[in-house]
């Protein structure tokens, strides 16, 4: 009977033992860190661009990209499983930047002259590829990227094809052309844009005694040239 009579007193005396005793907290430290970038793919594509610019394509690495982007080497592969992955998004940012070129010069091309939208958009094409050179060479060299599983590049590429065919039809309807071949003039059209590319990319113009000052005023020129000898005389 008194063991019995003692067992609520020492109940309570656990509880009131239990009670005092501080709780485990739970270190911060230890707690997963909130993820700092809001979009983390386009911050990984910027690093590489500035890669690319200060170094060329062969300087991008994702673990580069990554300590770039202030991240751990880990975290971009689940954007980018593979240096390829992320050169193919550089490249489709590069070719973005290239197409918005063009869509700039043409807004600024007088309505009702097609062959002059022509030469707007070459000319658009050589600017843009000789102020950016190491860009230029990712979207139009396979060396980079599998250019097959591009999709949006390849897509974007035959969109500027058939704007290219139809300024010349418009331009032959308009009787601004002296040829009817209009694939001629255009493979003609952009084996002189590329080639000059290539050639200030390959560093030739030196040998040539064109300065790099020089280089878009000769391109211009050039293409003024190719304009000239494609156009109806009056």
């Amino acid at each position: 009977m008194v063991e019995e009579g003692m067992r609520p007193a020492a109940r309570s005396s656990a509880a009131k033992t239990a009670a005092a005793k501080p709780r485990r907290r739970v270190s911060r430290a230890s707690a997963p860190k909130p993820y700092h970038h809001g979009d983390l793919r386009r911050v990984l594509i910027d690093a590489a661009l500035q890669l690319v610019g200060e170094g060329g394509a062969e300087a991008v690495s994702v673990r580069e990209a990554a300590r770039r982007a202030g991240v751990s080497p880990g975290a971009p592969f689940r954007h980018f499983p593979s240096r390829d992955a992320l050169m193919q998004a550089v490249a489709e940012e590069a070719q973005r930047r290239f197409r918005a070129e063009i869509e700039a010069a043409l807004a600024t091309a007088a309505p009702g002259d097609p062959l002059g939208r022509f030469r707007c958009l070459g000319l658009a094409y050589l600017r843009w590829a000789m102020r950016n050179p190491t860009h230029f060479e990712i979207i139009s060299s396979r060396r980079f990227f599998d250019h097959d599983r591009a999709v949006a590049i390849s897509r974007d590429n035959d969109e500027l094809i058939g704007l290219t065919e139809r300024t010349l039809g418009e331009a032959f309807a308009a009787g601004q052309l002296r040829t009817v071949d209009l694939k001629q003039v255009q493979v003609a059209g952009r084996a002189l844009v590329y080639g000059f590319a290539r050639m200030n990319i390959d560093g030739h113009f030196p040998r040539w005694g064109v300065a790099g000052p020089e280089a878009e005023q000769t391109a211009e020129a050039v293409l003024d040239l190719f304009i000239e000898g494609i156009a109806k005389r009056a």
